[in-house]
Formats: C-alpha cells, sequence, structure tokens
C-alpha cells in the first residue's frame, strides 16, 4: 500500500507519523492507529498497511517523539531488562492524557488536511497503552472521533484520574475493546468496571475476550503473538470500523 512519511506540528514540537492508504484515489475514511509501549516501528507500518487493505487511510504517529531520537524497544526483552524497563516506564509515563489530547488534535487536523482522507470524523485503535489512549481521545475530542476500538489495551479502568471509563459520559464514539485473558492491566473486574460505566453513559460497546496473552496482535511480540487472535481481530476492525465509520 502507498505509505510516506511525514511530520505533525504539534504543542510539544514536531511529531515523525507515517500515512498510509489503500491503492487508488480516494477519497478514504481515515483510523489513527497508536502503536504498543514498543513505539512506531516495522511491525506497525506493516499493520497499517493491512488495515489500509480494507479501505482506511491509517496514520500512525511517533508517540514518543518528546524523546528525541530515541533507540527502538524489543518488547520481548523490555520488561525484563531492567535498564529498559526503567526508561520505557520513563518514556510512557510521559505521555499524559493532556499531551494525548492535544497531540490527536493535530492528527487529526492533519488528516482533515489530506485530499485522500473523507469526512471530518475518524477512528482511532491501539494496542496496549495506545488501546488506552485510543478511549482516552475518544473521551477527550468526542466530536472527532465515530469509533474507537482497543486491543489488549491496559488501565482502561483504573483507579486513575486519568482512566479512560472516568469518560464514559462525554465519550460519541462506538467502542470495541478486546481483551487478553488472565492480563493483569485488563482484569474481569475492571471489564465490567468499564461496561458499566460505558452502559450508564448510553454509549454503543462491544468488550470482548481473546483466549490468548497481551500482546496477542503484534507479531513481532513474539512471546506473546497469537496468530488465531491476531486474524480475529483483524475480522473485528473490519467489521466494527466498516459499520461505524462514514463513507
Amino acid at each position: 500500500m502507498p505509505t510516506i512519511s511525514d511530520t505533525v506540528t504539534t504543542p510539544d514540537g514536531t511529531c515523525p507519523v507515517t500515512f498510509t492508504t489503500p491503492e487508488g484515489t480516494g477519497p478514504w475514511p481515515a483510523v489513527l492507529m497508536y502503536p504498543d509501549a514498543g513505539g512506531p516501528r516495522q511491525v506497525f507500518r506493516d499493520m497499517a498497511a493491512q488495515l489500509a487493505g480494507y479501505g482506511y487511510a491509517v496514520l500512525v504517529p511517533d508517540i514518543y517523539y518528546r524523546s528525541g531520537d530515541w533507540a527502538p524497544f524489543d518488547l520481548n526483552t523490555a520488561f525484563t531488562n531492567p535498564d529498559e524497563r526503567q526508561r520505557l516506564m520513563t518514556m510512557m509515563g510521559g505521555i499524559t492524557p493532556d499531551k494525548m489530547t492535544s497531540d490527536a488534535t493535530a492528527f487529526f487536523d492533519y488528516l482533515e488536511s489530506r485530499p485522500e482522507v473523507s469526512g471530518t470524523t475518524f477512528g482511532t485503535t491501539g494496542y496496549c497503552m495506545g488501546g488506552r489512549t485510543s478511549l482516552i481521545v475518544a473521551g477527550r475530542l468526542p466530536e472527532r472521533v465515530a469509533a474507537a476500538m482497543s486491543f489488549h489495551g491496559g488501565g482502561l479502568a483504573a483507579d486513575d484520574p486519568g482512566s479512560p471509563h472516568l469518560l464514559a459520559d462525554q465519550i460519541q464514539a462506538a467502542v470495541y475493546v478486546g481483551g487478553a485473558e488472565n492480563d493483569a492491566s485488563f482484569t474481569p473486574d475492571a471489564a465490567e468496571t468499564l461496561d458499566k460505566a460505558l452502559t450508564a453513559a448510553g454509549v454503543e460497546h462491544t468488550i470482548e475476550w481473546y483466549p490468548a496473552l497481551h500482546g496477542f496482535a503484534v507479531a513481532d511480540h513474539s512471546a506473546a503473538y497469537d496468530k488465531a487472535a491476531a486474524q480475529r481481530h483483524w475480522d473485528a476492525m473490519k467489521d466494527y470500523f466498516g459499520a461505524h465509520l462514514p463513507r
């Protein structure tokens, strides 16, 4: 699929992005794809291309652009190597809900400016920490998000003032959450809390469990990747965005 590297100006600097479109002239509805804690890398360019093949323009941002020229992470070892874990947790912790919101505003403005993109509302999807970001952005920028998806996302209903479930009454998007079974970052209790919050707010939503490990959808996370679960997640994205993103 056609892919360009570009930059988006945000209040905090210049964020590198990749922008992938289907073959042809378009325009197409657009999806903002948030990577997992490992950040943008080849596997997410491949994933953007696969989603583009379903008929979407896809933007993948460098979520760590404020850290400058950062070294890539290997998620198979990053959490077991003390130095890498500290570096990763520090960089993750620097991405606050306020920064997610200001960044997403710039990303949506960029998408709206592209001739390849149709409409003024968008989809969001994300993995791990990106799944949490996807829902926070849907709550903080409700007028711009038509469908928000999260896969093996953590902290979706946490004891944290920035938890996405506290934004339920602001969300206008349809929400899909694909949780990993036996995932300490998104437990059945957390799923129940999220479900109750979304239901009380009248948000159309689906929460499903995948019999796989946290990280099941991302192929280079070999310790957790599950081919069957990954395919199920692709089918879910194709169906959910197909039903909820304007064409």
